[in-house]
């Protein structure tokens, strides 16, 4: 089957003038909008909330092989399938993997103003369960690896699709952890795109592209304090909830040490060079021990994002206590939330919120269940890194490219953890879609047209790597 009429595919390379650079098919990427559309809608009207992943996967698959691309699925449970697609490169440099997560969080469909599931299309966004969570990224990839296909484009590197299962809940290791752990070699890689990053949109045009590095590491603990049990008409010094208040009340009080590394340091030295002077001043401050506390001050009242971004974060999540209004229980406890900086020694960390309690009656529990691993930030002087700032450079002219360090937890800690260089990219969205119509949300939606540029920054970022010279 001949494809490059039907997707207006050029013969013309960029980049051709230095032998030095990748030799990237050119394309047009108003004609694949039609298709890179339909994928993603198709893919947004599949029901992948925990334990259906295998339709979505099912769905690339038929794909891949209409294609001709080879395709496997591994998958620890039926329903829960993990799906990858490889394209041969000449093996003159390791493969790059693009991976996205197929599962979506539930939805309370009584919330949504449309069907959570239909891919409804309203002023000029798509709105479903998965629309900026993670099936925007699953359509980019999918379109880089149809467009390699079809152009024939000469590849050092094997491209690397992975469409993972339970990376929103994985209490079963079926995703990223089987693929680690037991199919390794399948997705192996130099370097890895996934989500992560984001592109902010302003007056119409993209000002900031980050691109997340490193993120914190999610560990969690309990406080567990326990008394004497007895009638509530008779109040007891030992009261566990009385222990655990003042308990919880103590570490909400205290400020862990900031520390900057590679990624953050970047991070705050770029957003100084690009902000009003007042903001500007505050960035700087960070680095200067005499008002670094004022700034950090500023940043946790107004800017907390920011602010979690300098710290080991401890806040607790959920309390458990009684029995009865006319019980005081023998135990109480609170669960804590950690989210931890890549390099806290989590023993001496838990070791200190001991000494900061300081209170016998009361215990720090650590919880273990599916960790995940810790792994060296991502370079920020990569091959990657650095086709990465090119093509957002070349994409959106004067926009300034920051590494971050994410404040949540991705599925690249199990890459990281092996050595993969890996790097989270997002969509141009505005600041307003991000807050009240992100992912998770009741009204999750995306632009039409950031998906097309998704596509566009995917393919030609792991084109410029991949390709050969």
């Amino acid at each position: 089957m001949t494809h490059a009429p039907k997707f207006a595919l050029l013969a013309a390379t960029l980049f051709a003038s230095s032998s030095a650079m990748a030799q990237i098919p050119a394309v047009d990427w108003k004609a694949q909008q039609a298709e890179t559309l339909r994928h993603y809608r198709a893919l947004v009207q599949i029901d992948t909330t925990a334990g259906k992943e295998t339709a979505a996967a099912d769905y690339l698959k038929t794909v891949f092989e209409k294609e001709g691309i080879p395709v496997k699925t591994f998958a620890l449970q039926p329903a829960r399938a993990n799906l990858v697609a490889r394209i041969k490169g000449n093996g003159k440099k390791r493969p790059i993997l693009l991976m996205a997560h197929t599962d979506v969080v539930g939805v309370q469909r009584e919330k949504w103003p449309v069907d959570p599931f239909g891919a409804v299309m309203k002023d000029g966004y798509v709105w479903g369960r998965g629309t900026a969570d993670d099936k925007d990224k699953l359509a980019a990839n999918l379109m880089t690896m149809l467009i390699a296909k079809r152009t024939g484009a000469a590849l050092d590197r094997d491209l690397i699709f992975l469409a993972e299962s339970g990376e929103e809940a994985d209490p079963d290791g079926v995703g990223i952890n089987f693929m680690v752990s037991q199919h390794f070699d399948e997705i192996d890689a130099e370097f890895a795109l996934t989500e992560g990053g984001g592109t902010r949109l302003e007056n119409g045009r993209v000002t900031v592209v980050t691109v997340q590095t490193t993120e914190k590491v999610p560990r969690r603990a309990r406080l567990v304090a326990s008394g004497t049990s007895g009638h509530g008409s008779v109040p007891r010094l030992d009261n566990p909830l009385i222990h655990l208040s003042q308990a919880i009340a103590k570490l909400g009080a205290w400020e862990t040490p900031m520390r900057l590394n590679d990624t953050t340091r970047l991070h705050f030295e770029k957003l100084a060079d690009i902000s009003p002077p007042e903001a500007a001043a505050r960035y700087r401050a960070l680095f200067d021990p005499s008002r670094a506390q004022a700034a950090q001050n500023y940043l946790a009242r107004v800017e907390p994002q920011r602010y979690s971004m300098l710290r080991t974060s401890i806040v607790p999540t959920i309390l458990k206590a009684g029995v009865g209004p006319n019980v005081i229980p023998s135990e109480a406890e609170v669960t804590l939330d950690i989210r931890a900086l890549p390099d806290e020694d989590i023993p001496k960390l838990f070791a200190e919120m001991t000494r900061i309690i300081g209170d016998p009656a009361v215990k720090v529990v650590p919880i273990t269940t599916n960790l995940r691993p810790v792994g060296p930030p991502s370079r920020i002087d990569s091959e990657m890194y650095r086709a990465l700032e090119r093509t957002a450079t070349r994409m959106y002219p004067g926009a300034t490219v920051l590494p971050i360090m994410m404040t949540g937890a991705t599925d690249m800690a199990q890459l990281r953890s092996k050595g993969i260089q890996s790097y989270g990219i997002g969509t141009p969205s505005l600041e307003s879609d991000t807050i009240n119509y992100g992912a998770h949300s009741d009204v999750e939606r995306l632009l039409e047209t950031s998906l097309y540029s998704l596509a566009e920054f995917t393919w030609s970022a792991a084109l410029e790597v991949a390709g050969a010279r």
